[in-house]
């Protein structure tokens, strides 16, 4: 089913915490289907939970949108007709519609204080209740019962009188129809004593009037269909249309957490994925194209994306498909492209790793020599750090290769230092060529004479294609790093 009229969805987080993948997911999936439908998509606050509020959350928010490129429409500094995005600003609507559902009793006040209300949980729970929360006490309240438990509480909360016959049902986008028992359902809180509403009353009465036509949310919330439902027919409205994502698991079927590894989309930002690749990677955590193919261009799932192809289980969370996809995507970069990503990338999250932090110009420059090799952008500092160093310490034990001694390895170092001079120009072709000459007339394993060049030049048994390393150091520093290990041997003999 492709969704063709312009859809105006919501991501609404809260400001308690880092955006988890869960959370982004969702906003993902939330700006597929604006950007397939060229409809909507708008970002709004949700603080009303008051005691949770954490400073600086909702920036977080914001740069997880902005390093994923998904662009937002209304809310979280854009203007728009149905403002403000900011829950805590909104009151004055959620008012005037528990002012509407008292006035059709549709809700009611309740006077119950938090002592009476855990013994009655805990009665309940002796009993084993097939029925578990508020019992209604204050439902059936007379208007002289009211008057007196007014004039007596220090606080009070609105509660909605949920019908105890019939059914709830909807028509989710994912899961089909879903149908609750209403008598299984209690009279839940509207607005707490703090005067703020729950997310049940705030997000109805918001989604209403924001225009909201699509409501993607985790599965999480598949409980809450009753009372929004049953909100909305109270105030003689139409619902939006509902889609319940899986939720995101660990490789062990376990729900995703924090003791799997980073949970927070600027954690793997931090960890060197790319933008790109994570997109494409969480929008196929649950979704999917045609059941095969996983790397789709950013625009490709836009043309395609579909609800209706949303699975209904679990979506395993899976690092080595990251990784693979993440290298796939480094490969196919620009060489200058990727030279300005790690520029940027180890300014920002690896600026210790060097000695001397390399420029535009130099990351452009050594991003050809790693780009093979990476998964991360964070396995990149590692293999060109060498080349921006001043010095090196050598180890005595990588410097002289299998069945080689310290002379035999001086004489190698003299030899190539010599044949390395001698080049014009200075290119990856004629060092691999003179390098490779000298092994055989020394009767060497090319292995052995160019394990031995790459320490002395790089401090590393690994490093990146060789000859284009030395190519980039230059013949100057090259000679310079030869005659350090050349010394650097001689002690070891002298001591």
């Amino acid at each position: 089913m492709i969704i063709s009229n312009r859809a105006r969805v919501r991501y609404a987080p809260s400001p308690t915490g880092e955006p988890h993948l869960g959370n982004i997911r969702t906003a993902i999936f939330d700006w597929l289907l604006a950007r397939h439908t060229n409809g909507k998509f708008i970002v709004r606050v949700e603080d009303t939970d008051r005691a949770r509020i954490v400073d600086g959350a909702i920036d977080l928010q914001k740069h997880s949108l902005e390093w994923l490129g998904l662009d937002w429409d209304e809310g979280l500094g854009k203007d728009g007709p149905f403002g403000p995005y900011v829950q805590s600003e909104r009151l004055d609507y959620y008012n005037a519609a528990i002012e509407s559902l008292i006035r059709t009793s549709d809700a009611y006040k309740c006077y119950c204080t938090e002592e009476r209300l855990a013994k009655l949980r805990e009665e309940q729970r002796k009993q084993k209740l097939s029925r578990l929360g508020y019992d209604g006490k204050c439902r059936g309240l007379s208007e002289k019962e009211s008057t007196e438990l007014e004039a007596s509480s220090d606080s009070n909360v609105i509660r909605f009188a949920m019908p105890t016959v019939g059914i709830t049902e909807i028509e989710d986008l994912v899961r089909g129809r879903i149908e609750f028992d209403n008598a299984l359902v209690d009279d839940f809180i509207l607005l707490k004593a703090d005067g703020f509403p729950t997310y049940h009353l705030a997000s109805v009465v918001d989604d209403k009037h924001m225009q909201i036509t699509h409501v993607l949310r985790g599965e999480e919330w598949v409980s809450s269909i009753p009372r929004h439902i049953q909100i909305y027919r109270a105030l003689g409205w139409e619902p939006p249309i509902y889609a319940h994502l899986p939720t995101i698991l660990a490789p062990d079927k376990s729900k995703l957490s924090k003791r799997h590894g980073a949970t927070s989309v600027l954690e793997y930002r931090e960890m060197g994925y790319l933008p790109d690749a994570m997109l494409n990677f969480l929008s196929l955590l649950g979704w999917s194209l045609d059941g095969e193919t996983e790397i789709i261009p950013r625009e490709d799932i836009v043309k395609h994306f579909d609800p209706s192809r949303i699975n209904v289980a679990g979506a395993v969370f899976d690092i080595e498909k990251l990784d693979w996809m993440n290298g796939y995507y480094i490969r196919n970069m620009e060489t200058q492209e990727l030279g300005d990503v790690l520029f940027r990338y180890w300014k920002e999250f690896q600026p210790k790793e060097f000695e001397r932090l390399p420029s535009i110009e130099e990351s452009r420059t050594v991003a050809s020599l790693v780009r093979e090799r990476l998964k991360t952008l964070n396995d990149a500092a590692p293999l060109v750090a060498f080349i921006f160093r001043d010095s090196i310490d050598y180890d005595k034990g990588q410097l002289i290769q299998n069945d080689m001694d310290v002379q035999g390895t001086i004489s190698i170092l003299d030899a190539c230092a010599e044949a390395l001079s001698n080049i014009e120009p200075y290119s990856a072709d004629s060092i691999e060529r003179v390098l490779r000459s000298v092994a055989n007339n020394k009767n060497l394993k090319v292995g052995q004479l160019l394990g031995t060049v790459r320490v002395s030049t790089s401090g590393q048994k690994v490093s990146p294609p060789l000859f284009q390393s030395l190519e980039i150091l230059g013949k100057e520093r090259v000679s310079e790093l030869l005659s350090n290990a050349k010394s650097k041997l001689l002690s070891m003999s002298n001591n």
